[in-house]
């Protein structure tokens, strides 16, 4: 299986199954001298650990992260960064029933027309397991971003559950930390959670869409053609499971606006250009302008479920499949700290080639 690895200047390889011993990533392009210590990753971990709340998987991992290689003394080394996250609860049992057929809304069936195997204990490469590996990857990412642009702040946060939408109106992102569903807004939560746990009891599961705010990201970020920051943010929020779409700033909502409407106005401020509103999410031409970044995304409802649907076995037969195993009611909560982390990477990656073209040099305006 090929390209497993993510980013240019900042790039990291993940590699590991759902069940197998462990997974990990391999980071390479971080900076010498960054402090770097395995609690700061863990941090960003402990977000996304399974089994958390009764509102995720209960699968029961610990999700301790180790780093093997290029930190010495708490400090990057300048060399490959070797992570690496034990699997410790494991239940591949639960997917005896499954090996010889295909999983409604899984990766099951084109990995099988790809590749003509597959590892069924609970999707091997394909699992959303894979993404501890993106989160580890995306805390080194943080720890620079601190090092090198100390305001720089990656938030992310649920706006939408099913039928469930935030009030933006009583947006508190003081909030975010202190529930579940990554919501900015303590008093909806309890009405979240109802909902939630009814799609549950109904053996089904909801979609969910998240939204990435990135602060006091530079100017200048992004190349104008195949290197767009937004292309990347786009492209990295995809990478996520069971991501089926992305806008930045306005997005799809742009198509209903006009261009009185949708253009950012500029004045000069006593800093620089000052934009009276942000409809672009903070990218024009592909490179940011210093405002905040906006980046949102949808997430699929979760495939396994244990309803019976409707499928085909590896000999064509056609039956019916119940999904056993511990799964997420709705993926998307978990999905949060990953955006966060990805987004990490992709600015990181556009800051070092952004240094490596223009050493920072920047227009002058006045």
């Amino acid at each position: 299986m090929s390209v497993n690895t993510f980013g240019r200047e900042f790039r990291f390889t993940t590699w590991g199954e759902s069940h197998g011993p462990a997974l990990g990533a391999t980071v390479d392009g971080v900076p010498p001298g960054v402090a770097l210590e395995e609690g700061f990753i863990q941090t960003f971990l402990d977000r996304r650990r399974p089994g958390t709340s009764k509102h995720t998987t209960q699968r029961r991992e610990p999700d301790r992260v180790r780093i093997l290689s290029g930190v010495f003394e708490g400090r990057t080394t300048g060399t490959p960064i070797q992570l690496m996250i034990e699997n410790t609860d494991q239940r591949s049992k639960d997917y005896g029933e499954i090996a010889q057929a295909f999983r409604p809304g899984h990766a099951d069936i084109t990995y099988h027309l790809k590749y003509g195997l597959r590892d069924p204990r609970g999707g091997g490469r394909s699992s959303a397991r894979e993404t501890a590996a993106r989160v580890a990857a995306g805390g080194v990412a943080q720890a620079v971003l601190a090092h090198l642009v100390p305001g720089l702040r990656i938030t992310g946060y649920m706006v939408q559950m099913g039928g469930m939408h935030l009030d933006r109106t009583a947006f508190d992102a003081a909030a975010i930390p202190d529930n579940p569903f990554f919501l900015p807004d303590a008093t909806a939560v309890g009405a979240w959670a109802d909902y939630l746990d009814g799609i549950r009891k109904a053996q089904d599961s909801v979609g969910a869409a998240i939204e990435v705010l990135i602060e006091g990201c530079p100017p200048g970020l992004g190349a104008p053609v195949y290197a767009k920051l937004d292309t990347d943010l786009a492209a990295a929020m995809m990478s996520i499971n069971a991501v089926k779409g992305v806008e930045i700033g306005e997005g799809m909502g742009a198509a209903a606006l006009t261009g009185t409407d949708n253009a950012d106005e500029i004045r000069m401020g006593p800093d620089g250009p000052r934009f009276l509103s942000n409809h672009a999410g903070g990218i024009l031409g592909g490179i940011s302008t210093g405002q905040p970044i906006l980046v949102r995304f949808a997430v699929k409802p979760t495939s396994s479920i244990t309803t019976p649907r409707r499928t085909i076995d590896r000999q064509g037969r056609e039956i019916e499949l119940i999904t056993k195993g511990r799964h997420d009611p709705c993926v998307g909560i978990r999905a949060v700290p990953v955006a966060e982390a990805m987004a990490a990477c992709v600015v990181l990656d556009h800051l070092l080639m952004d240094r490596a073209q223009t050493g920072g040099t920047r227009g002058t305006i006045g």
